[in-house]
């Protein structure tokens, strides 16, 4: 019983193990990515199978085994998923939150708390539902690639650090390119999305709410683009998510 121990964390994701197990992966407060053991939670008799689904914010119990921990206790902190499942573009929005933070942390038992409180952020931000799901995701990929060290270069020159504004992005070169440093290919957004991407890397809400939402579709694709060659795979979730700018009003 001296071996339990305890920590809250968010689920990322289950998997079937024998007739009635799963296999839950959780990312804690305290000890980063834990795989455990619920045994029986696919029973419908069992006391907390639902209280361990993705989306769950959850204060767990465990004991350590040889080959993966075992859950013993679980509460519920918040049920992100009982507000974002009936709705598509924050449920989708939430699942590219959740493979991310599994992506990113591939070394289990090491501690990752910033990324634990990026991702509790974001999905306490889609429940609330007060902000647009595609930008909620977005200004998580931008702070969760900071947290890896591969925060795209959005106010200086990704290669030499000339101060910008500039008007080039390459997802190679790192992000922001001045005109010496450009390689061929570089894309050419508009100033409205690197000002999106700026403001959302910073966190500075008041300022994206100032950008036209014409400028979202474009900074969500770079976005996209620069995780996923960082990763070297594509997010399965991704593709699933609505950017749909609003129309302009006038």
């Amino acid at each position: 019983m001296a071996n339990l121990y305890r920590d809250t964390g968010v689920v990322l994701r289950v998997q079937k193990l024998g007739e009635a197990d799963r296999i839950i992966t959780l990312l804690t407060q305290r000890h980063g990515k834990v795989r455990a053991v619920a045994k029986g939670v696919r029973r419908t008799s069992s006391r907390f199978g639902a209280r361990l689904e993705p989306f769950a914010h959850v204060d767990a119990q465990f004991y350590p085994g040889r080959s993966l921990d075992v859950v013993t206790q679980v509460q519920t902190v918040d049920a992100f998923g009982v507000v974002l499942v009936d709705d598509y573009p924050r449920y989708t929005a939430g699942c590219a939150v959740l493979e991310t933070a599994d992506r990113l942390t591939a070394e289990e038992g090491e501690p990752a708390l910033r990324l634990y409180l990026l991702v509790t952020g974001a999905l306490r931000a889609l429940a609330a539902r007060e902000r647009d799901a595609a930008l909620v995701l977005d200004a998580f990929l931008l702070r969760a690639m900071a947290f890896a060290g591969w925060a795209p270069a959005v106010d200086e020159c990704a290669r030499c650090g000339d101060p910008g504004p500039h008007k080039a992005f390459n997802v190679h070169a790192g992000g922001m390119v001045c005109a010496r440093c450009r390689p061929p290919g570089s894309a050419t957004p508009s100033g409205d999305t690197l000002r999106l991407l700026s403001a959302l890397l910073h966190g500075r809400w008041d300022a994206v709410d100032e950008i036209p939402a014409v400028a979202r579709r474009d900074a969500g694709g770079l976005v996209a683009a620069h995780l996923q060659w960082h990763l070297e795979r594509q997010l399965r979730s991704l593709p699933l998510v609505e950017r749909k700018a609003r129309p302009v009003e006038g």
